[in-house]
């Protein structure tokens, strides 16, 4: 089955993928103060771009400056001016280099916008995100008003990256951000037509999609990245996203990319929440070991004919394959490993059988960081410093071009904190 990664892909709107394997949306943190995308940002997707992905995926790119996943990220939320245009195509002219797609990924962050960018954030509902530590503040029920422009805000910056030279859009629904946060009843407790039943949850999302394809027209892919269920009790449940999948293939979307969890339950990351994980009705495959949403996708499939994407977990060559030919997924999203080894997808396309698994980064904590994971209401502590070592890479190869595996998860926390403090002086 070697010859599976390398086929092409043929999208609904008649688009084309040249291969199976996708660079996942990571965030990178190498915008300006003003959320203006850098040459350094540049030079890390180039390097993407030669590293032989049939698609890459941007990180967030939020549609509204107040409610960032992380300083740094790229802001799109009016008509972008000259700098901005002129940042956006170089970006995109360097992420396409190697003929691959170049998708943004669009996002708002709602209740999972740390305290340190905005005190109250705004959110479908004021249920405040249920973390320790003190990083999130308390957030604020959206007007109505509010919530049409931020569907409005989507369309305009969908348009602009499509003048910018991208070849795609992807609209972010998964890991707890706003709008998965409008999803699920357990964080949308709203009485009026986006609250209660699933349908007047999942408008938003839908509105969105049509704004979008209003903006970039029909032949331009429009994707979603979708929960297959947060994995909490009283959350967004498999069955929701089945629904949703269907909804979501009729109003004309290219291909799902098939997620789960939150900042509370970060299944997404391969770890354990801050509470027991809700289990979902969904059968086991042998490839659960290997990726964490395998399993829903193959459910999934039995719903929807469009095409499906996976991230999280893939390390193996062989698990890449059995996914695509079982009928799991269309394409396999590759995050982590492309930190370090950004050519990784080349290597697989020429026979490596398994990828480096970065993720266990755990180990290079200092121990008494490691003796935090084992006090559940600290877990996160832990899991956030872990993450750093993931940024810390993207910084270096953004920065000099070259990743560094021997950076220690401390170094790595103490780069990121550090950066993260400059852009918010500004």
């Amino acid at each position: 089955m070697s010859h599976i990664l390398a086929q092409t892909l043929a999208l609904p709107c008649g688009a084309q993928l040249v291969n199976r394997i996708a660079k996942a949306a990571m965030t990178e943190g190498l915008a300006t103060a003003r959320g203006v995308p850098t040459p350094e940002l540049a030079r890390l997707y180039g390097l993407w771009s030669d590293g032989g992905a049939g698609m890459l995926l941007t990180g967030n790119i939020q549609i509204d400056a107040d409610h960032l996943e992380r300083p740094g990220n790229v802001v799109i939320e009016r008509e972008p001016d000259a700098e901005m245009r002129k940042a956006l195509a170089q970006w995109a002219a360097a992420g396409t280099r190697n003929g691959n797609h170049l998708w943004a990924q669009l996002s708002h962050a709602g209740r999972q916008t740390m305290k340190m960018v905005n005190r109250h954030p705004k959110a479908p509902s004021a249920v405040k995100l249920g973390l320790p530590g003190g990083q999130f503040g308390q957030p604020v029920a959206l007007t109505g008003d509010e919530i049409v422009d931020i569907v409005h805000r989507f369309g305009i910056a969908a348009a602009a990256v499509k003048q910018a030279g991208f070849s795609g859009v992807q609209v972010h629904a998964a890991h707890g951000y706003l709008l998965s946060q409008f999803l699920s009843p357990r964080s949308n407790h709203r009485t009026d037509e986006y609250g209660g039943e699933l349908a007047n949850r999942a408008r938003v999302l839908l509105d969105v999609i049509g704004e979008v394809r209003e903006a970039v027209g029909p032949g331009f892919p429009v994707a979603v990245k979708l929960n297959s269920a947060d994995f909490q009790k009283g959350g967004f449940a498999f069955e929701d996203s089945l629904q949703v999948a269907r909804w979501l293939q009729d109003a004309g979307v290219d291909l799902i990319e098939i997620s789960g969890g939150t900042y509370e339950q970060p299944k997404l990351l391969g770890v354990e929440g801050v509470e027991a994980e809700e289990p979902q009705h969904v059968a086991k495959s042998t490839m659960m070991r290997e990726a964490y949403f395998v399993d829903f996708a193959l459910a999934m499939r039995q719903q929807v004919s469009i095409p499906l994407m996976v991230t999280g977990g893939f390390r193996q060559r062989a698990a890449m394959e059995q996914a695509i030919d079982d009928g799991a997924a269309d394409v396999i999203g590759l995050g982590r490993p492309m930190c370090v080894m950004t050519n990784a997808p080349s290597r697989l396309l020429s026979g490596l059988e398994e990828l480096p698994r970065y993720e266990n980064q755990l180990k290079l904590l200092p121990d008494w960081l490691s003796g935090l994971t084992r006090i559940k209401t600290l877990r996160s502590v832990a899991t956030f410093a872990v993450q750093y070592w993931f940024y810390a890479q993207l910084d270096l190869l953004g920065k000099v071009g070259q990743a560094n595996p021997e950076l220690s998860v401390a170094a790595a926390s103490r780069r990121i904190l550090g950066l993260q403090k400059r852009l918010l002086r500004g």
